[in-house]
């Protein structure tokens, strides 16, 4: 427990790093450089100012030099941040390559959901550098050190298929119910997930997003005609996949497969 106690704190340090990275990319500016300030009054802010979750609660929420209020951004980013870096680790610890990858597509992902919540957008520069690290990993796994596993070619083309269900809605709808930003993180995703976790990861997204759109219509918050960013529930989904996906595949395989 003590290992996975170490990278829930590194995950809550890394989860403030998001947290700033998200600032600067809906701001234009870089993250690799400067230093943290409050957004409102922009006073540069304190390493004791900075401590993940313990600087929110002991500054009760308030900035110490304005005392403007602090979105409830931070401390969950950074607490679902630790949350998901202590699961990964548990799940991949035996393996240092691919849990450092997972790690990475955890913090890529975190971006995406959280950006596309408040700006139903995502930016490219995300998708394409997880699309990117993706395909470098499939690449090595095809490649296998010289033993090549051609049918993972064929696996990754049926991961990929089911985001074309997304272009399909695009086009149809003329991207009034789906944007192409949908279309391009189901092909990341598949090349994350694979076949046919994919599969499991895309029916967890639309069963996610409907429960909580109709909650939504019910509670009048939102209408029919109302647009509502779909990659919250996609991450969502691929979270929930990654680590029980096995066991709902195995599930479904033996409640309708192997009566």
């Amino acid at each position: 427990m003590i290992p996975t106690f170490y990278f829930f704190i590194f995950g809550l340090i890394f989860g403030s790093f998001l947290n700033c990275v998200i600032y600067r990319l809906e701001e234009g500016k870089s993250f690799l450089k400067g230093r943290s300030f409050c957004p409102h009054c922009q006073h540069p802010l304190s390493f004791y100012d900075l401590i993940p979750l313990f600087s929110f609660f002991f500054l009760r929420g308030k900035c110490r030099y304005c005392q403007n209020k602090i979105s409830l951004q931070y401390p969950l980013v950074e607490f679902f941040t630790g949350l998901l870096f202590s699961l990964i680790f548990l799940k991949f610890s035996l393996n240092f390559q691919v849990l450092i990858y997972n790690l990475t597509i955890c913090c890529l992902l975190i971006l995406i959901f959280v950006f596309d919540l408040k700006h139903y957008l995502i930016p490219d520069q995300l998708i394409f550098g997880g699309t990117f690290l993706a395909l470098i990993y499939q690449i090595f796994k095809i490649y296998n050190f010289g033993n090549w596993n051609l049918s993972q070619i064929f696996n990754l083309g049926l991961a990929i298929l089911p985001s074309f269900f997304f272009l399909t809605i695009i086009l149809i709808s003329k991207e009034k119910w789906m944007g192409f930003g949908d279309f391009k993180l189901a092909i990341f995703l598949g090349l994350f997930l694979e076949f046919p976790k994919i599969l499991v990861s895309l029916f967890i997204s639309f069963l996610i997003g409907g429960i909580i759109g109709l909650g939504l219509v019910l509670t009048k918050k939102k209408n029919l005609k109302s647009e509502i960013p779909f990659a919250p529930f996609l991450v969502s989904g691929t979270f929930l996949t990654l680590f029980f996906g096995e066991k709902l595949i195995d599930w479904y395989l033996n409640l309708f497969l192997f009566k």
